[in-house]
């Protein structure tokens, strides 16, 4: 714990606090979800879809969510398959791409979360968010590197 200026005491960052952020933040989101029928991972999948720059093959969206999450191939592989049969996307050939439903699922879930967001990070300085910012970006940087390195 660290002492501010205004003489209260503030939790030190660290993996624990990061995590407690985390599973609040999606436990959030994951309600939200829920009303929709949708996943969390189908709810990543669907959204790097959609916003591909370009068509992307179902390995493209598997290697970039995987990328993401770190979860497993085969899993993410499976909700790839669950995307396609609620016609959230559709088969193009050799890639995959969003249907109208898929954009409009996201859309609805983005218009339900966030007035929710915007209670959840509202009133935080602005320097405060520049400084997580960099510090998340670090850590996702140091731990990315620490699992390359545990999975070569």
């Amino acid at each position: 714990m660290t002492t501010t200026a205004s003489g209260t005491t503030a939790p030190v960052a660290d993996a624990r606090a990061l995590g407690l952020a985390h599973y609040a933040a999606r436990g959030v989101l994951e309600h939200v979800l829920a009303r929709h029928g949708a996943t969390f991972q189908q709810q990543i999948a669907l959204r790097a879809a959609v916003t591909a720059d370009a068509p992307q093959t179902p390995e493209d969206l598997a290697t970039q969510v995987q990328g993401s999450l770190k979860a497993d191939p085969a899993g993410i592989r499976a909700t790839l398959d669950e995307l396609l049969a609620k016609q959230l996307l559709v088969a193009d050939g050799a890639h995959l791409r969003p249907t109208d439903a898929g954009r409009e699922l996201l859309a609805a879930i983005g218009a339900e979360t966030a007035p929710l967001t915007a209670r959840v990070w509202g009133g935080i300085p602005a320097e405060d968010l520049a400084a997580t910012g960099r510090v998340l970006a670090l850590v996702t940087e140091r731990a990315n590197a620490e699992l390359a390195a545990l999975t070569a």
